[in-house]
Formats: structure tokens, sequence, C-alpha cells
């Protein structure tokens, strides 16, 4: 009886997670079902897969054919890249100093690094746009990633020092006493073991970066250095839009997210459903 239970428990459960990803890609389907028509197609049979008289290379056509777009897209590859190794490295060294280490105001470190979860550094938008101005920032890719690695490191810090507090004590001992050093202790033999944390850290820091168009906007708006969701407003007018090059542009920014979500899968679903370090 509790078998079959059981059965019907995981069936419903099944059944609802699927509907939820039904749910999360039919954006998707639309965006790339939308990208391959003609104009008037979009706006008349929007839920319809492209057909023989609907087909059309329109909006990717347009949007290759700007010199620029490739440098819009090398700009946001660099910048999340680059932040992602930023915040990967300085956060996983400030969560092992954390977790790892006793020290006077270390509690207090732990909270000052929570605000920064709880407080929207969109908040201080202005500050921060004068402070990179004062820095000869504006206008530099360099201020994108100075200000992404800030905004992504307390969440990345939280994550990994709460799975680095569940590293086997004894493993850690063991290492020291055959004469490993700390900084060998973190980099060979911690780090390795934090592979589906470190993933689940990249995906919540590559994802924002990446879609994001408010810094893009306040800090880079020059042609030369925005990026690929920033540039893609240059379709959008206030009396004439431009829907194929929208969604053709949208569809390519999506590829990215793709490689780098089949990439990490498998380390992020571990860390999802373990919960721990084994």
């Amino acid at each position: 009886m509790r078998s079959y239970q059981d059965k019907i428990n995981q069936l419903i459960m099944h059944s609802v997670l699927l509907l939820y990803t039904l749910i999360c890609m039919f954006p998707v389907y639309l965006l790339l079902s939308n990208s391959f028509k003609k104009r008037k197609s979009i706006f008349k049979e929007p839920l319809s897969l492209p057909s023989e008289e609907t087909f059309s290379l329109t909006g990717f056509t347009k949007m290759f054919s700007r010199v620029d777009f490739g440098i819009f897209f090398y700009n946001s590859i660099t910048v999340t890249l680059i932040t992602l190794f930023l915040v990967l490295l300085f956060g996983a060294m400030a969560a092992w100093a954390l977790s790892e280490y006793k020290f006077k105001g270390n509690t207090m470190l732990g909270l000052y690094l929570a605000f920064g979860i709880m407080m929207p550094i969109k908040l201080g938008t202005v500050s921060v746009l004068q402070l990179l101005n004062s820095m000869g920032l504006v206008n530099t890719l360099t201020g994108l990633i100075v200000v992404y690695t800030a905004q992504s490191l307390p969440l990345a810090i939280w994550i990994l020092s709460e799975f680095m507090k569940q590293v086997n004590n004894e493993l850690k001992e063991a290492a020291r006493c055959d004469g490993v050093n700390e900084y060998q202790l973190f980099f060979y033999i911690i780090l390795p073991l934090l592979r589906p944390p470190l993933a689940t850290v990249a995906v919540f820091t590559m994802v924002p970066v990446w879609n994001d168009i408010w810094w893009p906007l306040v800090l880079a708006p020059s042609s030369g250095k925005q990026t690929v969701i920033l540039g893609m407003q240059q379709y959008i007018g206030q009396y004439v839009t431009n829907w194929n090059a929208v969604f053709a542009s949208l569809s390519t920014a999506l590829i990215p997210i793709l490689i780098f979500y089949i990439i990490f899968s498998r380390q992020l679903i571990r860390s999802i459903t373990s919960g721990a370090v084994k």
C-alpha cells in the first residue's frame, strides 16, 4: 500500500515539474519560432511554427549586417567570463577564510556580507556612477566588471561558505599532517570538492550579468562598449520596431546561456539534490 502511495506521489511531483518546465519553455519557444518568421506572420500567427510561406531570415540578415553587433557580443562575453572568474576565485577564497578560520570580527564580517544580498546595489546607482567616474572607469568594460563582481560576491560567499562548513574535518587535518600548506589545501583539495556549489554560483552569476541592461545603460552606453542586450535596443524605436531583428538578436544571445547550462548542468543538479559536499 505504501509503495503504491509513493508511486502516486512521484507521479504528482513529476507532473507538476513537467508542467512548470513547459511554462518556462513557452517563452523560449515563442522567441525561437518568431525569429524565423516574416514581420506580418509574427503578429498574425505568433504561436505557430514557421512554414514555407512565413519563413524568413530577415531578422538575422539585419542583425549580422551591422558590424557593431559582433562588438556587442564580444563585450558581453568578455565582461561575463572575467566576472565569473573573479567571483568564483575571490568568493571561494573569502568563503574559505570565513568558514575555516576563527578571528575577531568573523561573525560581523559575515553579517556585513549578508547585507549585500538583501540590499540591491541598484539603490546606489548615483554613488556608483560618481565613484567610477572619478576613477575614469565610465564607458569601459572594466567598470562593468568591477560592479558585477561586487554585486555577485555576497551571494557567492554565502553559498560557498555553507558548503565549506560541511567538508570533513578529518580530511583537512590529514592533509595538514602530511605537510600540505594552507594554499595547497585550498586549491588542490577543497576546490575540487566544491564543483557542484561552484557551478551553482556560476549560474547565479552568469545569467544576471549576461541579461542585465541597467548597468550597461548607466555605465557603458557608448556604441563601442555596449553589451548584446543593450545593443538590441537599437532595433526598438519610438515609432517603428524591427521585431525580426529583436527576436533574432535575442535568440542569438540565448545561445551562450544554453551552452553554459549544458556544460555545468550535471554539477548544478548534484548541488541542488545533494545539499552537501560528500
